[in-house]
């Protein structure tokens, strides 16, 4: 069974997963630039592995079905402020691409520290590498577009 941390963590992970995939697909329709499409299927990936791993141990779903709805108000009122400045420019709708991977991998190494289940450091492992690859992508494109 997991510690109440542990469920804590995952359930906070599926919803930060959801709010990454739903931001960039509305920025992926905003802008039809190919990083937010791509990203965002990444973050369906990564929102289904945290969803097995709340189904291996019986933990609450919390994530809304419709895009863009949150059941932690921190992450409704994120998505809202991204989402709103990301439509300004493309530059802020890269900038908010930051703002998401870098609060995913912070939040990541700290789950990684708190666990000591195997499967659960897998996929937070995983996730992590892959939040870090998007965070360059979105420096990378942020260079380009200041250019």
């Amino acid at each position: 069974p997991l510690t109440n941390e542990e469920a804590a963590t995952l359930r906070k992970m599926r919803e930060e997963e959801k709010l990454a995939r739903d931001v960039y697909e509305f920025l992926n329709e905003k802008w039809n630039v190919r990083i937010f499409k791509n990203i965002s299927a990444s973050e369906q990936r990564h929102f289904d592995a945290i969803g097995t791993l709340l189904t291996r141990y019986g933990v609450a779903d919390p994530a809304n079905s419709e895009r863009g709805v949150f059941t932690d108000t921190a992450l409704q009122a994120l998505y809202n402020e991204l989402t709103a400045a990301g439509s300004g420019s493309l530059k802020a709708a890269l900038e908010a691409g930051v703002t998401i991977e870098k609060a995913d991998i912070a939040d990541l190494e700290a789950a990684i520290a708190a666990t000591a289940k195997p499967d659960l450091k897998r996929v937070y492992v995983n996730l992590l590498k892959g939040s870090l690859n998007h965070l360059d992508a979105f420096e990378s494109n942020l260079e380009l577009v200041a250019q």
